[in-house]
């Protein structure tokens, strides 16, 4: 069969096109850092690696709700650190206030500076992190303690919560977040088992409130001790010291407590972020490429373009006349 020039043209102009062509995905792949633009560039890759992102997908998501999680971690901490602090500072009255031979006015002083610890004590209790409430359980958006303004030494039950000093208005659901797959971590602590010293509560009924055995209601602790020294009750006063010990052995158990969650969770973060790393590693073997590679085939590409288009220039100027 004859070429005739027709052809000959046709086909040096489909190889220009398929060259140029070539030389574009080389570029974009240049460009990119990527050898998988269009599930088209290898079929066999796109599982992989769609599975791959979602895993990292999955890690991230993992990552940041550990890192929210830290953070009330972080900040709870810090709070329990205030109330240990002024634990301890209320023992120092308490001790001055048993040792120390003491006239009325001496004691008015202790007396009303235990009363402001115990107004740090709630604003303590009542700390909030991202406008939410620490203590509250999941009622995040309610204070958590309010002086109980019908408080009476006398009337006090320690079966009835609502003759309590302060009233706690939160749950007792503490905050339980995903740190990996199906497994949950307790982030935070709740107000009534902090402040309170109950395992349970119960916000329908006061009645089934109590203050478990061996623990401490830290309101209720430092009331007694401010009423112990404005009354001079040495008994009392020697009770209230053993109370505020306990109540600040208590505070240090919680502490440790959320202290070895927060190992934890920081080491579920580092697991996590090795998993990422390999995953990254997986999804670059199928996505990315050499860019000195790539670099070389669009020199070579561009090398075989000019040449065709040079032979390609050739021929066009090739007439009828030159078989004269």
């Amino acid at each position: 069969m004859k070429a005739t020039q027709g052809t000959t043209y046709r086909m040096l102009g489909t190889r220009l096109n398929e060259i140029a062509l070539q030389l574009e995905k080389l570029r974009q792949v240049g460009v990119t850092g990527k050898k998988l633009l269009v599930p088209s560039d290898d079929p066999a890759s796109v599982r992989p690696v769609f599975t791959t992102r979602k895993q990292i997908s999955n890690v991230d998501r993992y990552l940041d709700t550990m890192g929210k999680s830290l953070d009330t971690m972080q900040a709870t901490d810090g709070q329990l650190n205030s109330v240990e602090n002024i634990m301890q500072r209320a023992k120092e009255i308490m001790t001055n206030a048993i040792n120390g031979s003491l006239n009325d006015a001496d004691r008015t002083i202790f007396a009303d500076e235990m009363a402001q610890r115990r107004k740090e004590l709630l604003a303590s209790a009542n700390s909030m992190v991202d406008n939410k409430y620490l203590f509250a359980g999941y009622q995040q958006d309610t204070t958590p303690f309010v002086e109980n303004p019908n408080y009476d030494p006398a009337l006090y039950d320690a079966n009835d919560s609502s003759t309590w000093p302060y009233l706690y208005q939160g749950d007792q659901n503490a905050t339980s977040l995903e740190i990996g797959p199906g497994e949950l971590m307790q982030v935070n602590l709740t107000g009534n088992n902090i402040f309170l010293g109950t395992s349970t509560w119960d916000p329908a009924d006061p009645t089934n409130n109590s203050t478990a055995s061996g623990r401490y209601d830290l309101f209720l602790t430092l009331t007694k001790a401010e009423e112990a020294i404005r009354n001079n009750d040495q008994a009392a006063m020697q009770t209230s010291m053993s109370d505020l010990e306990g109540a600040a052995e208590q505070n240090r158990q919680l502490r440790a407590q959320l202290g070895t969650q927060a190992a934890r969770v920081e080491s579920s973060i580092g697991y996590q972020q090795g998993v990422r790393i390999d995953l990254q590693q997986i999804l670059s073997r199928y996505e990315d490429v050499n860019s000195v590679d790539v670099f070389n085939s669009i020199i070579q590409q561009e090398t075989a373009f000019q040449a065709a288009l040079n032979v390609t220039g050739r021929v066009s100027q090739i007439s009828i006349l030159d078989y004269l």
